[in-house]
C-alpha cells in the first residue's frame, strides 16, 4: 500500500481546534500581567495617615505612560471626587511622577486614589489605594472588580491580536513564496485564497483592535466599542495612529494582492514577467515593512532600552517570521490542494526558511537580552518562562524542518501536472475506467449525495459545452458534468497519493504547521507581558548608587535580594518619606520576582554615614501585612551619602544583607 498523508478537511480542523484550544488557555492565564508600567510610589504613601490633608497626591511610575484628565481620581469617604483634575508633569530625569492636586479644606477621613492610564507599549494599567486624613474612616468607595484590560473585551481584544499576528504571516509570507519560491502558484486558486484570506482577517483583526481599544484600556464595557468619542480619543493615540496607518497600508497590499493574481499571473512574455516580479517584490518589501513597523511603532521596541536599535530590529524579526511561517502554510496548502507543486520550489522555500531562522535567531538574540536582561530572569519571571517555552517550540520546529529536508532530497518533480479544478478531454478512457471505481468511493466517504462540489461541476459542465456535447438534453448533460467532476475528484486524489515521498513530505509539513500555530499563540502572549527586566529592575535606573534625592520628595528605592533558600529570591522596594534630614517614615515592600508580596519573617535596616562616622543606625520595622513592614520616626541627623543595609530572612537559616547608597540633603 502506498502511505498517504491525512485530507486537508480534518487536517485544518484539528489545527484549528488545537489554536483555539491553546489561544483560550494562554489568554485565561493572561491574568493582569499585560501592565507594563507599575507604579513604584506614592506620596501619600498606601496606607499612611497624615495629621494634615496634603495639597497633592502624587504617584511615580516605572516607565513613562499616557495621562490624561481623570487618569488620577482622588475620592473623599462618600465617593465624591475631590481633585482638580489636572495632572501635573513632575518628572525629572528617569523619575516619572505625575500629581494631581487637591482642593483645599478636607476634612479628615479615608480618601481613595484611584488611576488609570496606559503604558508606553500600549498596555493599559490601573490600581488603587488609600490614605487617612487625621484618623482613618469608613468608605463607601467601590472599586471595579475586574482589572483594566481583563473581562470579555480583554479577551476579545487578545483575540484580535492573535488573528492580525496570523493574517499578517499569511499575507506576507504566502505572497513571498509565490514570488520567490513557486511563481507558477499565482495561479493556483488555494493559494490565491490563502493569500486573499490572510489580508482579509489582518483588516477585519485591525478593524477590531482600533473599535476595541476605547474599552480595552478605558472603560471595560464591551457597549463601548462604538463611542464615536471614544474612537477620536483613540486616533490621537500612539497605538491609534499605528492601527489606522496598518489600515492604510493594508490597501496598498490589497493592490498587490490584485496584481499578484492578476497581471502576474498571467503574464507570459518572459522580460515583462522578470521585471514584473522585481516591481512586485520591491513593492511587496516595502508595503510589509510598513505594516510590520505599526506594531515595532507602538509596543515593546518603541518604549525602554535602545528603541531606536529595537524598532528596526523588530521589523525584521516580524518579517522573518512571516516569511517562514507564512511560507510553510503556502506549502501545506500547495502541497495537499495542487498536487503539481515541484521540487524546486519545495527546495527554493527551503533556502528562504533557513534564512529566515538565521534571521530570526539573530533578532530574537537581542530582543531578548533587551527585555530579559539577567539569566535568573528567565526562570524567576513570567516573561523568561513563556520566552523558553518560544525557544523550545522554534527549535522543535528547526527539528521537523530537518526531516522535511530529507524528503525533499528524495521528492521526484510530478510527472504530470493537474490543475487545481481543471480536467482535460485528453483523460483517455482507460484512465475514466480506472478511476470511476475510487470516484463512487471519494463520493460515499465524503458523504455525497451524488452532487459534486459546485466549482467542480461548473468546470466539467464548461468542458462539456466547450466539447460541444448534446446540449439538448439538460439531465444528461448534467449527468456527465456530475461524472467528470468525481472523475476530476478522484484524479486529485490519485496525484496526491502516488508519491510516498510526497506524502511523507505533507506530513511533516502539516506538523510542522501545528506547532507553528502553538509558537504564535505564545508570542501573541508574550507581546502582552510585562518583560522581564521591567519586573525585576523597575525603579534600578534612578535609584543607582550615590543618586540624589529629589528635595522633599520621598525616595524609592528596589533593590533585588536572593538567601539562597526555598522561596528565597524577590526584591525589596524602600520607601524613605520626605526623604531628608529629620524625622522620616520608612515604608519596605517584599515582593516575589513575579511582584506578588512575600512573607518573610523578619527585615532589619540600618543607616551608616560613614563620611562623617555616624553609625550603623538600626531601625527595627513593624510588619503591618504580608509583605509590608513600616517604622515611623528614623532620624536622619545629618545630610550626606547614607549607606542602607537592609537584612532580609527568609527562614531560619536563610538570610542575606543588601546595601544602597542614598543621598540625603
Amino acid at each position: 500500500m502506498t502511505p498517504t498523508a491525512p485530507r486537508l478537511g480534518p487536517a485544518l480542523t484539528r489545527l484549528l481546534l488545537v489554536a483555539a484550544a491553546l489561544l483560550g488557555t494562554l489568554l485565561a492565564t493572561a491574568g493582569t500581567a499585560s501592565a507594563h508600567a507599575a507604579l513604584t510610589g506614592s506620596d501619600p504613601q498606601d496606607g499612611a495617615v497624615v495629621a494634615t490633608a496634603p495639597k497633592e497626591v502624587n504617584l511615580t511610575f516605572s516607565e513613562q505612560v499616557a495621562m490624561s484628565g481623570d487618569s488620577i481620581r482622588v475620592l473623599d469617604p462618600a465617593g465624591k471626587r475631590v481633585d482638580t483634575g489636572e495632572i501635573r508633569d513632575l518628572c525629572s530625569g528617569s523619575v516619572v511622577r505625575y500629581g494631581v492636586a487637591l482642593l483645599p479644606g478636607l476634612p479628615d477621613g479615608t480618601y481613595t486614589v484611584a488611576w488609570q492610564t496606559v503604558s508606553a507599549d500600549s498596555h493599559p494599567v490601573a490600581g488603587a489605594f488609600t490614605f487617612s486624613v487625621g484618623a482613618p474612616s469608613k468608605t463607601s468607595v467601590a472599586l471595579p472588580d475586574s482589572a483594566v484590560g481583563g473581562g470579555l473585551v480583554g479577551a476579545l481584544y487578545g483575540i484580535a491580536r492573535y488573528l492580525s499576528y496570523a493574517g499578517f504571516v499569511v499575507l506576507v509570507g504566502g505572497g513571498a513564496f509565490v514570488l520567490v519560491c513557486w511563481p507558477r502558484g499565482a495561479a493556483v486558486r488555494p493559494v490565491q485564497r490563502l493569500v486573499v484570506r490572510g489580508w482579509l482577517t489582518l483588516t477585519a483583526a485591525t478593524l477590531a483592535l482600533l473599535l476595541l481599544r476605547h474599552p480595552y484600556t478605558k472603560t471595560g464595557k464591551l457597549g463601548d466599542v462604538f463611542d464615536l468619542g471614544g474612537l477620536q480619543a483613540v486616533l490621537q493615540t500612539k497605538t491609534g495612529a499605528a492601527l489606522s496607518s496598518r489600515l492604510l497600508l493594508l490597501g496598498a497590499a490589497a493592490l498587490f494582492v490584485a496584481v499578484l493574481f492578476g497581471a502576474y499571473a498571467r503574464r507570459t512574455d518572459e522580460k515583462e514577467h522578470k521585471d514584473l516580479t522585481f516591481g512586485l517584490a520591491l513593492g511587496g518589501t516595502v508595503v510589509a515593512a510598513g505594516i510590520a513597523g505599526t506594531w515595532a511603532l507602538a509596543e515593546h521596541a518603541s518604549t525602554g532600552l535602545q528603541p531606536g536599535i529595537a524598532m528596526p530590529v523588530d521589523i525584521l524579526h516580524l518579517l522573518a517570521v512571516a516569511a517562514w511561517l507564512g511560507g510553510l502554510t503556502a506549502l501545506l496548502v500547495a502541497l495537499y490542494r495542487a498536487p503539481s507543486v515541484g521540487r524546486s520550489a519545495v527546495e527554493r522555500y527551503s533556502k528562504v526558511a533557513f534564512g529566515s531562522v538565521v534571521v530570526l535567531a539573530a533578532t530574537g538574540i537581542y530582543q531578548s537580552w533587551r527585555q530579559v536582561g539577567t539569566w535568573s530572569a528567565l526562570t524567576d519571571t513570567r516573561y523568561g518562562q513563556l520566552l523558553l517555552v518560544k525557544v523550545g517550540l522554534v527549535a522543535v520546529l528547526v527539528g521537523i524542518g530537518w526531516v522535511s529536508r530529507r524528503w525533499v532530497r528524495r521528492l521526484a518533480e510530478p510527472a504530470t501536472a493537474v490543475g487545481d479544478a481543471e480536467v482535460s478531454e485528453e483523460v483517455s478512457g482507460e484512465a475514466l475506467d480506472g478511476v470511476a471505481e475510487e470516484a463512487g468511493e471519494a463520493r460515499e466517504a465524503d458523504g455525497d449525495d451524488g452532487d459534486a462540489g459546485d466549482g467542480d461541476v461548473r468546470e466539467a459542465g464548461e468542458a462539456r459545452e466547450a466539447d460541444g456535447g448534446d446540449g439538448g438534453d439538460p439531465e444528461r448533460a448534467e449527468q456527465l458534468a456530475r461524472q467528470r467532476a468525481a472523475v476530476a475528484t478522484a484524479l486529485r486524489k490519485k496525484t496526491r497519493d502516488a508519491d510516498p515521498e510526497r506524502a511523507g513530505l505533507r506530513r511533516s509539513v502539516l506538523t510542522e504547521a501545528a506547532v507553528a500555530v502553538v509558537l504564535l499563540a505564545v508570542t501573541t502572549v508574550l507581546t502582552s507581558t510585562e518583560p522581564a527586566r521591567t519586573e525585576e529592575e523597575t525603579g534600578k535606573g534612578r535609584a543607582t548608587a550615590g543618586a540624589a534625592a529629589v528635595p522633599d520628595r520621598p525616595i524609592d528605592v528596589r533593590i533585588p535580594f536572593d538567601t539562597g533558600g526555598v522561596d528565597g529570591k524577590g526584591t525589596v522596594q524602600l520607601t524613605l518619606d520626605p526623604g531628608r534630614t529629620g524625622a522620616n517614615a520608612l515604608h519596605i515592600y517584599v515582593l516575589r520576582p513575579n511582584g506578588r508580596p512575600l512573607d518573610v519573617p523578619e527585615i532589619k535596616v540600618a543607616f551608616t554615614l560613614k563620611e562623617k562616622d555616624i553609625g550603623p543606625l538600626p531601625v527595627l520595622p513593624d510588619r503591618i501585612q504580608t509583605g509590608h513592614w513600616s517604622a515611623n520616626g528614623v532620624q536622619l541627623p545629618m545630610p550626606g551619602e547614607w549607606l542602607m543595609q537592609v537584612t532580609v530572612r527568609t527562614s531560619d537559616i536563610d538570610q542575606t544583607t543588601i546595601e544602597k547608597n542614598v543621598k540625603i540633603g
